[in-house]
């Protein structure tokens, strides 16, 4: 089944793509979410009219991303960790550890965004790739200190 995407699907493309897929996950996933329409002759007509819009919406998104990305690249997170003997830390920063510090500090990020290559088990600084939206991403600088338990 042929559908055209109302908004940017990771696995099949951007909004405004019109895309082959299996009838079920069309049925099953793509309409009911509103994320695809089917592309039948009434839909892909009525689609190119909006297309205009839905590519000012995905510009907007992507400018509010640039200037979030610019503003958390000037963010330093410290968080505190219980260190062990030789200065182990219990456990590690998690993806949802960074997201809850940059929750306080006034930031809306899903912790889905946030992409480290390995957890986070030993104290210093590091640096945290987010991605924002698709071409958009940034590093924010992580002090992870002790805290003698």
């Amino acid at each position: 089944m042929k559908v055209i995407l109302i908004q940017n699907v990771p696995s099949l493309g951007k909004a405004g793509d019109l895309v082959k897929v299996n009838d079920g996950h069309a049925r099953n996933l793509l309409i009911p979410k509103g994320l695809a329409v089917e592309a039948d002759h009434k839909n892909i007509k009525a689609f190119e009219l909006a297309k205009k819009n839905i590519l000012q919406k995905t510009q907007k998104e992507k400018e509010g991303a640039r200037d979030l990305a610019s503003r958390l690249s000037q963010v330093t997170l410290t968080l505190s960790r219980k260190v062990g003997d030789q200065h182990k830390i219990f456990g590690s920063v998690t993806s949802k550890d960074i997201e809850a510090a940059l929750r306080e500090k006034g930031f809306s990020v899903d912790r889905k965004m946030i992409v480290h290559d390995e957890p986070i088990k030993s104290l210093g600084e590091f640096k945290v790739r987010i991605k924002l939206h698709p071409g958009v991403e940034t590093e924010i600088k992580i002090i992870v200190a002790g805290e003698e338990s």
